[in-house]
């Protein structure tokens, strides 16, 4: 049998050492890429306690329990509808009295002049549901919510509770008898609570801004009972 050259020898264990590096290259990429049980674990571990959070979150039922006195609902009416009311309210500034049939002013001391005052002209809202579904809309004057299944429900003023500073005072509204078909037919009360802004402006309403109106953007929870 035929020696081989030295030269191909050579040649042969390069090939050789070359392919076990790149079989030894393949096995540690591998071992560094797979993750391990314990890594695994902690983020099945993170997602799963986020998801019950988030869950917990979203199914807890409203309470009044820390709510003023003055606008808690009666015994005898359960929360049936949980909403977030976002929009804006409009304002104008008029004399202290205000003109005929019309609301008096938004606050109890007129703002820059003691004959006039900012006056709440009517609130234009996007009524969504804890999922963060459009369900309808709030307006006025007169307050009316509006379901997007055609049912409309009014309501008048019962009382009222200081809020933060900056922000409108909680609410709580009697239900007129309801309209149409839907979800605020049998509507009893509602609660206007964890208000943010919507207040009148800051500015001066004085006799040279008479007729002025200005938009203010607020947000507020509109919560509604309907009797056991």
């Amino acid at each position: 049998m035929a020696l081989e050259s030295p030269r191909a020898v050579l040649a042969q264990t390069q090939v050789q050492v070359a392919s076990a590096r790149f079989s030894s290259s393949r096995i540690t990429n591998k071992t560094m890429n797979r993750p391990t049980h314990n890594s695994f674990s902690s983020r099945t571990n993170t997602a799963t306690i986020t998801m019950l959070l988030l869950t917990g979150c979203a199914t807890t039922p409203f309470s009044q329990d820390m709510l003023p006195s003055a606008v808690q609902v009666p015994i005898g009416h359960v929360v049936v509808l949980e909403s977030t009311g976002t929009g804006k309210i409009a304002y104008e500034c008029r004399t202290k009295m205000g003109k005929p049939g019309e609301e008096k002013p938004a606050q109890g001391k007129p703002v820059g002049n003691a004959d006039f005052a900012w006056a709440l002209v009517g609130p234009d809202a996007k009524l969504t549901d804890r999922s963060g579904k459009t369900i309808g809309r709030y307006y006025g004057p007169p307050a009316t919510w509006e379901s997007s299944d055609g049912s409309i429900v009014t309501g008048a003023q019962v009382a009222i509770a200081p809020a933060t500073a900056g922000n409108l005072p909680l609410q709580l509204v009697k239900a007129n008898p309801a309209t149409g078909r839907g979800r605020m037919v049998g509507t009893t009360f509602i609660q206007r609570v964890a208000t943010k802004g919507g207040v009148a402006p800051s500015s001066a309403c004085d006799a040279a801004a008479i007729g002025k109106k200005e938009i203010v953007n607020y947000q507020a929870d509109y919560i509604f009972y309907k009797a056991e």
